[in-house]
Order: structure tokens, then sequence, then C-alpha cells
């Protein structure tokens, strides 16, 4: 705090102030950050929810100051990407991998002979701890399609988000413009 400040305090008080807030100003009063535009711009954006501030501006035709007000401190909106999630997966994809998870699990016990997992993990060097035939023969791969074409930005689909909205979730879409299959393997050898 500015030692300016402080002696501005110390007047205010000794002129009879009791309070620290600011006392209405005089002069031109707020027009843009009206309740009928607060409300118009609130149904903006719950109409579409990527609406850009410049979009509201030249709709409701206010300054794009009064909307940001509106907009982050009125409202409370602030604007958030979706979560990209590789893939949709269903029901029976999810039970699916839990229970070939289980198996390999299951493997791997029986190759070291007992039925504790704690030592299985990544030991210092990076190297699994576990029993070296196991990853030796297996084998994962994953397959993707590389669009020749340019996907939306993460910014394109931002939206806007109320406080209390729920965590939005975006599944990457597979476009049909012209596209090629990518398919790469991995296994335990260097």
């Amino acid at each position: 705090m500015s030692r300016s400040r402080v002696y501005q305090w110390c007047t205010w008080f000794g002129e009879g102030r009791t309070s620290l807030v600011n006392e209405p100003k005089s002069g031109r009063p707020k027009t843009s950050t009206n309740e009928e535009n607060t409300t118009c711009v609130d149904e903006l954006i719950r109409c579409d929810r990527r609406m850009k501030t410049r979009e509201i501006v030249l709709k409701l035709k206010i300054p794009k100051s009064a909307v940001h007000e509106i907009v982050h401190d009125t409202l409370g909106y602030r604007k958030v990407s979706a979560r990209w999630v590789p893939k949709m997966l269903t029901e029976d994809h999810k039970l699916q991998r839990v229970e070939i998870s289980q198996r390999l699990l299951q493997r791997c016990q029986q190759d070291n002979g007992d039925e504790d997992t704690t030592h299985i993990g990544v030991g210092p060097g990076g190297d699994f701890q576990a029993n070296n035939n196991l990853f030796d023969n297996l084998i994962t791969g994953d397959e993707t399609w590389v669009h020749l074409n340019t996907p939306e930005t993460k910014r394109d689909s931002m939206t806007w988000k109320h406080p209390s909205s729920p965590v939005t979730k975006k599944f990457k879409v597979q476009r049909s413009a012209a596209k090629v299959m990518a398919i790469v393997f991995w296994d335990a050898k260097v």
C-alpha cells in the first residue's frame, strides 16, 4: 500500500468518514451493465456456449468492457475447453479391458509363484521388477486415423462455463475427409 493512500485515508477519517467503501461517484451512471443487458448476455451465452465476446458486442451494441464485466464479474462465467478423451469407450469395451488386465495380472502371479503383487512395478532404472518372461511375450499396439485436414482447434471449441455447470467432455470426432491409418506396435525388447 502506498504512503499517499494512507495519508488520504487519514484525511478522510479526520473529515468524519467512517468507512473505506467507495461512495457513489457523481457523473454519468452506468447504462451498459444494467439488468436488461445482463439478462440478454446470459440468454445469448446459454443459447450458444461458443459465442465470442465480440459477437455479443455486435449483437447488443454495448462496449466490450461492459460485456466483459457482465460475463466475468456479474454472471461469473469463464471460458474453458472440454477435456479431450482419446476414445469413446462403451461399457463392453471397459469391461473387456478390465478382464484382460486381470488375466495378465494372474499370469504374472503364476509366473512368480505367489499371490503377492506388491513387488510388481517400475524400478529405479525404469524396468519392470516382475518376471521378464511375461513382458517378453507381450506386444501392445494402437491405431489412429491421421487426418489430412486441420481439425478444430482447442480455442475454437471453448465454451462458456458457469461456476455451477458440470465439467464438459469432448470426444475426438473422426472426420470424413482424406485420412491415413497409422498402426503402431510395441514390445518389451530394445
